[in-house]
């Protein structure tokens, strides 16, 4: 079974025979310069993708390597942004998937259409959340009702500016549940680029890890990762991408954040602080990547399918069924938690 390698340490991966080898950098202990430590070696087979968050020398030839065996690779830099990803050859590409995505961003009744299906879900699986604490003695009705009372804008809305509005609307309300989940942590005010504290450092590096998840689920389609619905198509981004993950933040992203604080598995010492900067720290990031994987793998009992599925493939379910909206097969509906 393949699964994904999430590379901590700077170092250097290279091709060994049918096998990725990868060296780790370590500081000498005079602090001059770096030694080689102990090498690692991963079976190809079992790579889904890399997760890059120390400097990685590569060449081209482990870069052909990896593209040959279906193998991604996502970069993060020290303060935990996502950089890029090196994506293998699209062997799904379809020109008829091209048309119709392309068609339906065009049409602005297709394209609203599609925005407020994404919006929706995110919404739902955000109030789905609430009421989950509120059974467990957490009040959480005072936010509940006005983010109900948004959501029923959504069908109104005929441009995505205004949808984009409302779900600003849903989210900040939604944000303010936090401080009331989290026992010994405060959100305060959303920061990004920098997060300044660590419940919003947890946020930003979750997204991003979803982001990234979602991307991959998309190559594995026929879809484009360029041409999106309720964020605009740009330059050097993957806006369908953006896209997906509003859906499954909450029921992902979220979860983990709330578990990991709650539980004390992340505390004040796995974060560093610097000027108006707060991120997890190495022993953090180890942590919190870990409990993602984690909830990647965990398994519901899917109701069409009538089988357990993986959070990380219902996230390639919700491409395939956007696909058939854009062939038009079958009418697209967002992924609802429903328990």
């Amino acid at each position: 079974m393949k699964k994904t390698y999430y590379l901590f340490n700077p170092g250097i991966l290279q091709r060994k025979d049918n096998t990725l080898k990868f060296i780790p950098l370590e500081e000498r202990e005079n602090g001059i310069g770096e030694r080689e430590g102990q090498p690692r070696y991963i079976p190809v087979e079992t790579v889904s993708d890399l997760y890059v968050f120390g400097s990685l020398n590569a060449n081209s030839a482990l870069y052909n390597f990896l593209g040959q065996n279906d193998i991604a690779v996502h970069f993060f830099d020290y303060y935990e942004n996502y950089t890029g990803s090196f994506m293998p050859k699209d062997f799904l590409l379809s020109g008829r998937m091209l048309l119709a995505q392309t068609s339906h961003y065009q049409d602005k009744k297709k394209r609203i259409l599609i925005a407020r299906k994404f919006i929706e879900g995110a919404a739902y699986n955000m109030v789905k959340n609430l009421q989950y604490y509120n059974r467990r003695g957490k009040d959480m009705d005072p936010l509940i009702e006005p983010v109900k009372r948004y959501m029923e804008g959504i069908p109104q809305s005929m441009a995505v500016d205004e949808l984009m509005g409302i779900e600003g609307n849903i989210r900040q309300t939604y944000y303010d549940a936090f401080n009331l989940i989290l026992n010994d942590f405060e959100m305060g005010n959303r920061t990004k680029q920098p997060p300044q504290n660590e419940v919003n450092a947890l946020i930003s590096f979750g997204n991003m890890m979803c982001y990234s998840q979602c991307l991959r689920a998309i190559h594995q389609t026929q879809l484009n990762p360029t041409i999106s619905y309720l964020h605009t198509p740009g330059e050097r981004r993957y806006s369908l991408a953006l896209d997906m993950a509003e859906i499954f933040k909450p029921i992902i992203v979220d979860r983990v954040i709330f578990k990991v604080l709650n539980k004390k598995e992340i505390q004040e010492k796995h974060f560093d602080h610097h000027l108006n900067k707060c991120v997890l720290n190495d022993s953090g990031k180890k942590i919190f990547v870990k409990c993602m994987e984690e909830r990647y793998n965990e398994t519901i009992q899917h109701r069409s399918l009538k089988r357990n599925v993986s959070y990380k493939h219902l996230i390639r379910l919700e491409c395939y069924k956007l696909a058939k909206h854009l062939l038009n097969m079958e009418e697209y509906k967002p992924f609802k938690m429903y328990w």
